[in-house]
């Protein structure tokens, strides 16, 4: 049967919400032979929108949301699938769109609870939690590092973490499976053997699951090892301080639970801000 003509397989999430986890999963499956995960393989998986896929500099935000869709069709040819990371939003940007049912086959969607990403983006971005939350309620919010020439090819348009989480969960231009990163913790063998039934479907092969490949990519991305590897080994997704101290990029891990870190008043104010989600995401 022949693969439909559409490419794109997008890992996508609010940031900070387990979009390494799962990336790091899918390169030891689908870029090794044995499933034992090196941090290398994730290059398999491109960052867009990036300076990387872009076919020329745009110096304007405008500019580069404009040709996010162009460059999705320039770079990634129909022949072929990809797996892309994002953590664009699916919210319109002035009225143009991030990507259509003619680029995308499908994704997967990572969602965690906004009372653990707050504090995760506050270790990640040095952010101190007034400017977190601000960040997660900010309908406007962006990534929007330039480069040193005033290219915005990278611009990733977010939104707040409520208009994210709804722009992908309620699309009806593909299919999107979700993911609770809660929900990884216990049942993560479930979780990402529907992982790998999703992905087969969309690229219309059948649902063999290689059992020994599986259950080493399992192993060998689980979160300690995950640590230990940024610790002994270089990982280009590390950042650091403003003081040039190394950030850890896998910091807390399942270990991170707002109950114990966050302040009541942090507390009441997410609650009230995203009461809706968290009710339908049964995040008590």
């Amino acid at each position: 049967m022949p693969a439909p003509k559409k490419m794109i397989i997008w890992i996508a999430s609010y940031p900070k919400s387990g979009n390494t986890y799962i990336r790091s999963f899918l390169s030891a499956y689908y870029f090794s032979q044995k499933g034992k995960f090196e941090f290398d393989q994730l290059l398999n998986i491109f960052q867009f929108p990036g300076t990387k896929f872009s076919k020329k500099d745009y110096f304007s935000f405008e500019d580069a949301a404009k040709n996010w869709i162009y460059n999705q069709n320039q770079f990634f040819n129909k022949e072929k699938f990809f797996f892309l990371k994002t953590h664009n939003t699916l919210k319109r940007y002035k009225n143009i769109e991030f990507t259509t049912n003619k680029e995308t086959a499908g994704a997967i969607y990572i969602v965690r609870d906004p009372r653990n990403v707050i504090s995760s983006m506050c270790h990640h971005y040095s952010f101190n939690l007034n400017q977190a939350y601000e960040t997660l309620i900010d309908n406007d919010a962006s990534l929007s590092e330039k480069s040193v020439n005033g290219d915005c090819s990278n611009f990733t348009f977010l939104s707040s973490w409520a208009e994210h989480y709804r722009s992908w969960k309620e699309t009806k231009k593909f299919k999107v499976l979700f993911i609770k990163y809660e929900e990884l913790k216990d049942n993560k063998e479930k979780i990402f053997r529907e992982i790998i039934q999703f992905v087969n479907n969309l690229k219309l092969e059948k649902n063999i699951i290689n059992e020994e490949k599986f259950l080493n990519a399992i192993k060998s991305t689980n979160f300690v090892n995950l640590k230990n590897k940024e610790f002994n080994e270089k990982f280009d997704e590390s950042v650091y301080s403003n003081d040039g101290k190394k950030i850890n990029f896998f910091n807390l891990g399942f270990k991170n639970k707002w109950q114990n870190l966050l302040p009541r008043d942090m507390i009441n104010k997410i609650n009230n801000s995203f009461k809706k989600e968290l009710l339908d995401l049964n995040y008590n």
